[in-house]
């Protein structure tokens, strides 16, 4: 039987980041998109013609038996009480980044989803980037030796920033580029390096109407002793590096960001066959010293995420993100964010 989802959202992370990697798996039915702007539902009946359109996120309540899954794409303040009403509905959840704005609030979503016996995750794609996926390959074959330091970069010039970033009430919906883009440079981290033991953070309101930071730095001392460095913009008129990672053997230095986000916003989709494919002008150098090799970065693969969810759903394996790890993502933000 395939697993039935219903999409909430249809905005850039529903259209580009969910609907089209949940359509391609072969287990996965993409069987509504709950959106009620006459815009976003145009584009979902042309992009998904099988799918049904709903207003309301209460629509998959109501025909509870027609779906399996739910999936959360729609603003980051409405996160944690649309999860929570959907694992009270029997639902398994995926959740957008962030997953919540505070780690009592995921602590929460995942009390609720181990009472019910449901899965509970929220959606880190960019543990699929190729660049992270060449990091961890060279990580564990040994070619870096004993990591100590890393640092990752992600940089964006806005001219306008976004329009949710500029409310009053900004701050309290968990906007701003700690909880967007650090989501994903925290989760990365973590996920290579371990739970963190110390943490500091900086931050700005650089673009006269923002009420949020839209640039920040995040540093962390992981349990493994590895000092990682994130530093994330909305306001970069140019871009460092975007990872460097140091070890004792030598270091990796990768520039450019994954070429996914750009082809799923084009309108590409992951069942095109150079799908995550980096042309070798953006391949990292690896080595120290004058003694330097290109590596080939491993094909970015944002499918792979649903293809866990499927694995956890069928076969009882471990959730794409753990639930430690999970929470550990938003202590840090909440942190930072203060």
């Amino acid at each position: 039987m395939p697993i039935r989802v219903g999409l909430i959202g249809y905005g850039l992370a529903g259209s580009a980041f969910h609907a089209p990697f949940i359509a391609a798996h072969r287990k996965l039915v993409l069987a509504a998109i709950v959106t009620g702007d006459p815009g976003r539902r145009a584009l979902a009946r042309r992009d998904h013609p099988s799918a049904r359109l709903l207003d309301h996120a209460e629509q998959l309540i109501e025909e509870r038996d027609a779906f399996d899954l739910v999936v959360i794409a729609s603003p980051n303040a409405t996160h944690v009480p649309l999860a929570m009403v959907m694992l009270d509905a029997g639902f398994s959840v995926v959740v957008d980044k962030p997953l919540a704005r505070t780690a009592d609030g995921a602590r929460m979503l995942y009390d609720r989803a181990r009472e019910r016996g449901l899965l509970l995750t929220p959606f880190q794609n960019r543990r699929w980037d190729g660049d992270f996926l060449t990091v961890r390959r060279l990580i564990d074959e040994g070619r870096l030796g004993d990591v100590f330091r890393f640092e990752s970069r992600f940089e964006r010039w806005r001219a306008a920033p976004k329009p949710r970033w500029c409310t009053s009430d900004a701050a309290a919906n968990a906007e701003g580029i700690i909880y967007d883009i650090g989501s994903h440079l925290v989760d990365q981290a973590i996920a290579l390096f371990g739970l963190v033991q110390e943490m500091s953070a900086t931050s700005s309101r650089v673009h006269p109407h923002v009420q949020v930071a839209d640039d920040a730095t995040i540093s962390l001392t992981h349990a493994s002793g590895v000092r990682s460095h994130l530093v994330m913009s909305a306001i970069a008129g140019q871009s460092g590096p975007r990872m460097s990672v140091y070890g004792s053997r030598g270091a990796y230095i990768k520039h450019g960001l994954d070429v996914q986000e750009d082809a799923a916003r084009a309108g590409a989709r992951p069942t095109d066959p150079r799908w995550g494919e980096e042309p070798e002008s953006m391949w990292g150098t690896l080595g120290a010293g004058d003694d330097l090799e290109r590596v080939r970065t491993e094909r970015g693969n944002y499918a792979g995420f649903y293809a866990a969810v499927v694995e956890c759903l069928t076969n009882g394996r471990e959730a794409p993100v753990r639930e430690e790890e999970a929470i550990a993502v938003i202590e840090v933000l909440e942190r930072a964010a203060g």
